[in-house]
């Protein structure tokens, strides 16, 4: 990694941003009327459809947003990133890549479908539900409220933000309306992928899930990952370069669902979505992104801020390829 004041900032890498994104914003806000809010979870439908915000910061603490970054909206599978990190520094790489795969599947995020025909019946990785189902038995804690309490502890740490809480009512709509993630859950019990109770992993699964943010809580996360695990705005190494290897990885691969592949041609940037409208991506070594658009691809992508980042990435030539 470069010395801080090597780095160039957001401005120096990204010129006239302001200026192009006011017109950016206008341009891919008309792709909301193509896409969907998600309404398999209830409290997602509340969604706005017409949303649209993005948010920057650079290592040297410098920010930009435009757009609606106001929107409060929880992390849904953004967050699979981080308990896989979290998952890694608790247990190491052997035993967390015993219970999940390394591979993307070509299916939807909810599919349990390859879990009954490859053997060895694991989750193929951790950012499909069923994955990251797995990796939420895997985290410690001396009790369940522990384990809440260490998840919360996690993500308030790589987002400096203090006032981070779990939301409460989509946690229970999620419960309410999680029979296709329960069932997962018996099949990978029955399996011997999950060692502790059904309602225990989906309790801390479906929490994690529930998580509110905002795009500058994304942003500030994406600049850790970016920084390979140290916060430059802290100035500490919050988690192992090693592990954020292992999950810019998967973001790159399995990331933005089954569309990953489309995404890494046409934006060519490591990035996790969530359901609720969520897009958390970065430049490498310099900048993180924060995206909210809660009107959903086919794929459960965020239609209005996928577009966005073609055009950013494209326009800057921001391509890791």
């Amino acid at each position: 990694m470069l010395p801080m004041n090597a780095l160039p900032t957001l401005h120096e890498r990204l010129p006239r941003l302001t200026e192009h994104l006011e017109q950016w914003i206008i341009e891919s806000k008309k792709q909301c009327q193509h896409g969907k809010v998600a309404s398999y979870i209830p409290e997602l439908a509340k969604g706005n459809a017409k949303a649209l915000g993005i948010h920057f910061i650079d290592a040297h603490g410098n920010e930009t947003s435009a757009g609606d970054t106001d929107t409060v909206f929880t992390l849904q599978s953004i967050s699979k990133v981080f308990t896989l990190l979290l998952a890694l520094m608790d247990n190491g790489e052997e035993l967390v890549f015993n219970k999940v795969g390394m591979e993307p599947t070509g299916d939807s995020f909810n599919s349990m479908l390859k879990l009954e025909l490859v053997q060895p019946g694991i989750p193929f990785n951790p950012l499909i539900n069923a994955g990251a189902i797995a990796i939420s038995s895997l985290i410690h804690g001396s009790s369940q409220s522990d384990k809440l309490e260490r998840v919360l502890r996690f993500f308030r740490m790589l987002t400096g933000n203090e006032n981070l809480q779990y939301n409460e009512t989509v946690f229970e709509s999620e419960l309410q309306s999680a029979d296709l993630n329960r069932s997962m859950a018996y099949f990978l019990k029955d399996n011997g992928v999950l060692e502790q109770s059904v309602d225990d992993v989906l309790d801390i699964y479906f929490h994690h899930c529930s998580i509110d943010a905002t795009c500058k809580d994304l942003a500030r996360m994406g600049l850790t990952l970016a920084n390979n695990g140290y916060d430059p705005i802290q100035q500490k190494q919050l988690i192992p370069k090693r592990y954020v290897q292992i999950a810019k990885s998967f973001m790159v691969t399995c990331g933005m669902y089954n569309a990953s592949g489309q995404f890494a041609i046409q934006v060519g940037l490591p990035a996790k979505s969530g359901v609720s409208g969520g897009i958390l991506t970065l430049i490498p070594g310099t900048i993180g992104i924060g995206v909210i658009g809660p009107a959903l691809n086919s794929k459960g992508n965020s239609i209005a801020g996928v577009n966005l980042l073609e055009k950013l990435s494209q326009h800057y030539d921001l391509s890791m390829f």
